[in-house]
């Protein structure tokens, strides 16, 4: 017999809280079908909690503890991205389908899964009267895709009512099956910084006219120029601290020969860096600020020469470097005062949390005691999450989804065929309970 809380993830999994940047394209009835599918899901969550709106479609939860000294955050989002409707899907993007010991469908991953593994093992600790030793505060953000607003209202609150949090806990990495090349055991990834998150557009103007008399250099020919000198002068490369001890902790899983290596990256970090610029893209970006051209902006019409071309790029900002450097890297490397760089959104790379330190060990206790196949190990994060807004209020801000997740599993988000294990998502419920009667008095 199937366990009801997997019911209670497809019925929320099946409504389309999609998010966009333009407010006029929410649609605002599936948010709120969700939140009302929440409450009648989880009612002693609502009825037993405080509850804080946020924003438009954002919670807040406040679960008094026995104390609140050392209070802490448990972090998702109910919103997801857009679906590639010619993507080949299995099963279709919203229906919840339960098949092959899975529940399909967009968000189940990121990060629906997550929001009903948190407040399925909080409704279980509240059926059986448990009262947390800390105070526990549930912050589910509803527009994390678009980067939005509401995490950032949701810190401005606890930060208005004097809540310093012990320590926070937000998606990001998981229990990573075959991450590391050579690597056999899974490795239980915690973010313990984040990337930032940069857009810029370069814009290159012109004469424009019709294509059958072009003229060299135009704006497309000089936009092509630039992203192709972009392409050519990629920022210095060096591995961060954190990832200097993920290596450390995979040194005992990995073949015999290796083992030095990895157990004294920190005094070969030239040569570890180099290694990882040349096993493949996932491996280099944890090495350096990156540069994605993601959209292009020309003619509307085949045979007129565009008077305006546009790329926006996407930029994930390594811890140590500034927005402003990058910014100042890429107008280096372009060369051309012709391609005008316009900054859209500016995210500083997150401070680093500690993981020498109590609330990292009681999350990788946890992790021990539901995963104890896997090797805990904090990383970089190279993707950003609601959890940046809060480094402004904790010094330990830590990301982490606790579910096993394939290396196509990992590939499926925001992209097609997403799907989250049955047995793996009540190990992830599981995870967030022993985390909250783990906590400390």
């Amino acid at each position: 017999m199937t366990d009801p809380a997997v019911a209670r993830l497809q019925a929320l999994v099946r409504i389309p809280t999609i998010s966009h940047r333009d407010p006029d394209q929410v649609d605002v009835a599936a948010f709120d079908a969700f939140l009302a599918e929440l409450e009648r899901s989880f009612p002693l969550l609502h009825q037993r909690l405080e509850l804080t709106r946020i924003h438009t479609h954002g919670l807040l939860f406040h679960w008094p503890g026995r104390t609140a000294d050392k209070p802490v955050v448990l972090m998702a989002h109910l919103d997801v991205v857009p679906v590639d409707e010619d993507a080949p899907w299995q099963h279709p993007p919203f229906s919840a389908d339960l098949a092959d010991g899975k529940v399909w469908g967009r968000g189940t991953l990121d990060d629906k899964g997550c929001l009903v593994g948190i407040c399925e093992a909080v409704e279980r600790l509240l059926a059986d009267d448990h009262v947390p030793a800390q105070d526990v505060w549930l912050s589910f953000g509803c527009d994390e895709e678009v980067f939005g607003v509401a995490a950032s209202m949701a810190a401005d609150v606890l930060e208005q009512r004097g809540v310093r949090p012990w320590f926070v806990v937000d998606e990001g990495g998981a229990v990573a099956g075959k991450a590391f090349p050579g690597v056999k055991p899974p490795v239980a990834v915690v973010g313990v910084t984040e990337k930032g998150a940069t857009s810029l557009r370069l814009v290159v103007e012109g004469r424009g006219g019709h294509a059958s008399t072009p003229v060299r250099n135009g704006p497309t020919a000089r936009l092509a120029k630039a992203i192709l000198a972009l392409e050519r002068s990629p920022m210095p490369a060096s591995t961060p601290e954190p990832t200097l001890e993920l290596f450390r902790r995979l040194a005992p899983h990995v073949p015999l020969p290796l083992r030095p290596v990895l157990g004294n990256a920190d005094r070969i970090r030239p040569l570890v860096t180099r290694a990882m610029l040349a096993v493949g893209a996932e491996t280099a970006a944890m090495t350096r600020t990156t540069f994605a051209v993601t959209t292009l902006e020309g003619s509307p019409a085949l045979n007129v020469i565009a008077s305006r071309a546009v790329a926006g790029v996407n930029i994930r900002t390594m811890p140590g470097d500034t927005v402003d450097a990058v910014v100042e890297h890429v107008r280096r490397a372009i060369g051309d005062d012709q391609v005008r760089i316009e900054v859209v959104e500016r995210g500083e790379a997150s401070p680093v949390s500690p993981v020498d330190d109590d609330a990292f060990r009681l999350i990788e206790h946890t992790i021990a005691e539901v995963f104890p196949e896997a090797v805990p190990a904090p990383y970089v994060m190279m993707a950003a999450t609601d959890a940046r807004q809060f480094t402004r209020i904790c010094e330990r801000v830590y990301r982490f989804a606790p579910y096993r997740m394939s290396r196509a599993q990992r590939e499926a988000i925001h992209s097609y065929d997403e799907c989250l294990g049955v047995d793996d998502f009540l190990d992830g419920v599981r995870w967030y309970r022993r985390l909250i009667e783990r906590l400390p008095r």
